[in-house]
């Protein structure tokens, strides 16, 4: 019986150490819990083999299992800050250049304009013609109003 308990400890520390390793390598797979419970154990069962066997080993795994859970969560939370989505406001977008895809009619806002990867809708003070290249003039909530390149140059 002690040396089948020795057995199972010594695979629960490989077992152990092989999923704390493919967590380093590969983080944020969450394997340092089931890792650090094995790896417990395993040492535990190499002190005293009787107690991986006994009805013990299953209260061990989970008063280990719980602060490693709970230290792993905060641990990666603190790792990977979250970063708050990054939004574009039509008033930030003044003086960018962009081209027409849909033609762009004064007083209606019908016309689309992409300004570098978002498409806006757009309105101007003369038709621009799809296929155009424009200026951000001003904007209006989340429209924006352009005016064509070649009356900005002159």
């Amino acid at each position: 019986m002690s040396a089948l308990a020795t057995s199972v400890a010594l695979a629960f520390v490989i077992i152990g150490i092989l999923l704390l390793i493919t967590e380093a390598v590969s983080p944020g797979t969450f394997l340092v819990v089931p890792g650090t419970v094995l790896l417990i154990l395993g040492a535990i069962g190499l002190i005293y083999p009787p107690l991986l066997l006994s009805w013990w080993a299953p209260l061990i795994a989970g008063v280990v299992m719980i602060p490693t859970t709970i230290l792993t969560i905060k641990f990666y939370q603190k790792l990977g800050e979250p970063i708050p989505p990054t939004t574009t406001v039509s008033s930030s977008l003044i003086g960018r250049t962009g081209t027409v895809t849909v033609k762009v009619v004064p007083g209606t806002l019908r016309g689309k304009v992409r300004v570098s990867n978002d498409t806006w809708s757009a309105t101007s003070e003369s038709d621009i013609e799809a296929g155009a290249k424009v200026k951000v003039v001003g904007s209006e909530g989340v429209h924006i109003k352009v005016a064509p390149l070649e009356e900005e140059v002159n």
